[in-house]
């Protein structure tokens, strides 16, 4: 085979024995290169494959069960100036495989969205589910994101046999597990917390078109500098939190 052949079929996950016995053989440098280089990917992905199956530990309790619908939740958006607070519930294959799976904060924007992506076509159930800032405004950021919780579970179309929430106390009549940094810790809750963020950054992006100035495409809502700074000089949008300041002095005129 030439070279370039051989390039090609290492890059495949799935190469039949016999061929990669024949291109072990293959004594050119060239060859010898790209096994090596081959070997190593296996060993990464390998040690990838681990990480992310260490984060099944709380969903292989109940998996021994014979629990396999188990719903992570997480949310995205407590903390901005404008914008919804964003909630989403995953149902995952058990010791479903992605690599990459982690708190959506440590993957990159564009991983981000390759994993929302392959987390939608191949996820049990998914549901999102958003409360606008009048919402948030009328009772406080903390009970609306707990209502949000609430409501992405019950409108799953597959009722979960237990849950696991990011550190929120919530109630089902299931079994709940309530982990702190469990976005980092469980798969099911980072999955969650991926498609929670990019669905969420999608709005802003649409929501930054709809507003410019704001800078909503880059800063999410969050209150940056240049965010404050188009406050001061463009006023408040009907998608801020009137309760959240600088926005609430704002509305009242003492800021």
């Amino acid at each position: 085979m030439k070279i370039a052949e051989i390039r090609e079929i290492l890059q495949k996950d799935d190469v039949p024995e016999e061929v990669l016995q024949e291109i072990f053989s293959d004594s050119r440098k060239g060859v010898q290169n790209l096994v090596q280089a081959y070997m190593k990917r296996l060993e990464k992905l390998s040690r990838e494959k681990l990480r992310v199956e260490s984060m099944y530990e709380v969903e292989s309790s109940f998996y021994k069960k014979g629990m396999n619908l188990i719903a992570g939740i997480d949310e995205v958006g407590r903390g901005p100036l404008a914008g919804p607070v964003t909630v989403a519930a995953v149902i995952l294959k058990p010791h479903w495989f992605a690599a990459g799976l982690n708190d959506s904060k440590k993957v990159t924007p564009v991983h981000r969205e390759e994993l929302s992506k392959k987390i939608h076509e191949e996820a049990v159930d998914i549901s999102i589910y958003s409360l606008p800032p009048e919402e948030i405004d009328a009772v406080n950021i903390y009970e609306a994101t707990m209502m949000a919780m609430y409501q992405a579970v019950k409108n799953l179309k597959v009722q979960p046999d237990a849950v696991i929430v990011d550190a929120m106390p919530l109630h089902f009549p299931f079994p709940t597990v309530s982990m702190i940094h469990g976005d980092a810790r469980s798969a099911s809750v980072a999955a969650a917390s991926i498609v929670a963020k990019v669905y969420r950054d999608h709005l802003m992006d649409e929501y930054d078109r709809e507003y410019p100035g704001y800078g909503f495409a880059k800063n999410k809502g969050y209150g940056t500098a240049e965010h404050i700074h188009a406050l001061e000089e463009l006023g408040v949008t009907p998608i801020h939190r009137r309760s959240f300041e600088p926005v609430k002095s704002m509305v009242l005129g003492r800021y």
